[in-house]
């Protein structure tokens, strides 16, 4: 048998005894947000339950900065081993336009592994805001143009751009102002110092059902479970609207595909238990679970979906 023959036999059996041995030691997931926020949240929430199925611990390691950049480029550049893995935002596929000089392939450099959540923003208002539908919204809009304000948690975040879509698709002029971080964004809205916003189901329900805010549409395809009440923005006056947020789980690019499929297999039962599903849905949110092939095609379309819209716009990151 000649070397390299040999060398492609050894190589296949390495891959083999990783896929049934793996894995062998705790994991790190990656949350490219600091702490507190949905995303290390969910982070913490599948970590804890992917650990129960793989038998070893799942450590999340907090890595925030540049709209979760930062934390990816740390990923990209882990051994792809199967023990490094990351949960990223909405923000993973929008940052590929927002910033040009990432230091990464965002299609290149990683190897999806499922979608987990989708969930819709939903779009809220200050309790004086004379507007109690999109319609109503669209209208008060035009009629008095750059008088009305919204707020997100940063430019270039996804709430941000997704009212920059909406502006965009109603033809309105509504002035942005952004804040650092979602904490301050609530309390200025709270306290009617901004007018309008879309924003995270998980952090703006609780204001909403305190009377605190008032909740005008929902940004997904169909109404959401966590404010059943509440139409559409399709529905409500601005037909075909549709802006969802996701989470999803990656591993650097070259990671054994056995590997790759183990964590799929794992992820997807977690998704399909009721618990997990009954947790996602409290908080406005759907488990999906699908395959690495379906969630690569999932992140080039919203590349493709935002990056129009931000050259379009003009927007830029902070």
């Amino acid at each position: 048998m000649k070397p390299f023959q040999i060398l492609v036999i050894a190589l296949c059996l390495c891959a083999s005894a990783l896929a049934q041995d793996y894995p062998t030691k705790p994991l790190r997931l990656i949350a490219p947000f600091a702490p507190g926020g949905p995303t290390d949240l969910f982070a913490r929430l599948m970590g804890a339950k992917l650990g129960e199925r793989l038998g070893q611990p799942v450590l999340v390691e907090n890595r925030p900065g540049a709209g979760g950049s930062v934390g990816a480029e740390v990923a990209a550049k882990a051994a792809p081993d199967g023990y490094t893995l990351i949960l990223v935002s909405s923000s993973f596929a929008v940052n590929a336009t927002l910033y040009p000089k990432l230091p990464y392939d965002t299609l290149k450099d990683f190897a999806p592994v499922t979608l987990l959540a989708s969930a819709p923003f939903v779009l809220v208002a200050h309790t004086s805001v004379p507007a109690d539908s999109v319609r109503e919204l669209i209208a008060l809009a035009k009629a008095k143009p750059g008088a009305l304000n919204y707020g997100s948690g940063g430019s270039g975040s996804g709430p941000h751009i997704v009212a920059e879509l909406f502006k965009s698709q109603a033809s309105v002029d509504i002035v942005h102002i952004p804040y650092k971080g979602t904490g301050p964004l609530i309390a200025a809205l709270v306290a009617g110092d901004v007018q309008l916003a879309f924003g995270n189901m998980f952090a703006l329900v609780p204001q909403v059902k305190s009377g605190r805010l008032k909740a005008i549409a929902v940004t997904g395809r169909e109404r959401s479970s966590a404010l059943p009440e509440v139409p559409t923005v399709g529905e409500s006056g601005l037909p075909g609207f549709e802006a969802v947020g996701v989470h999803g789980l990656l591993a650097p690019a070259g990671t054994p595909k056995r590997v790759i499929d183990r964590l799929n297999a794992e992820c997807v039962a977690i998704l399909r238990s009721p618990e997990m599903r009954a947790q996602l849905a409290s908080d406005g949110a759907d488990a999906v679970g699908n395959t690495p092939e379906q969630y690569a095609g999932q992140i080039a379309a919203e590349m493709h979906k935002w990056s129009k819209l931000i050259v379009e716009r003009g927007i830029r990151a902070d």
